[in-house]
């Protein structure tokens, strides 16, 4: 059985850090990530890094966040720093295995200004 469980959201201000950690287990994995949804919009990709190690940032993000993955453990790793109130939404972790996607239950992370 396929879990993802995630840890590492909460509050924070602005212009402070989170790091986002998800393990997963029950399969083997090739592109892990991070999406995010905010009240009233759509599930976005926030990062991805695939099974080679390239990595795949939005735009909003490039510059702030850092993602990295520990193969050994698979657990995947987001890195938010320079945080702003419009990083705050539910972020989710996904990961693809075996060619289906699978999702974690979601973190909160909320940026105050």
């Amino acid at each position: 059985q396929v879990q993802l469980v995630e840890s590492g959201g909460g509050l924070v201000q602005a212009g402070g850090s989170l790091r986002l950690s998800c393990a997963a287990s029950g399969s083997i994995f090739s592109t892990m990530g991070w999406y995010r949804q905010a009240p009233g919009n759509q599930r976005e990709l926030v990062a991805a890094i695939f099974s080679g190690g390239r990595t795949n940032y939005a735009d909003s993000v490039k510059g702030r966040f850092t993602i990295s993955r520990d193969n050994a453990k698979n657990t995947v790793y987001l890195q938010m720093n320079s945080l702003k109130p419009e990083d705050t939404a539910v972020y989710y972790c996904n990961a693809v295995g075996y060619g289906r996607p699978y999702w974690g239950q979601g973190t909160q992370v909320t940026v105050s200004s």
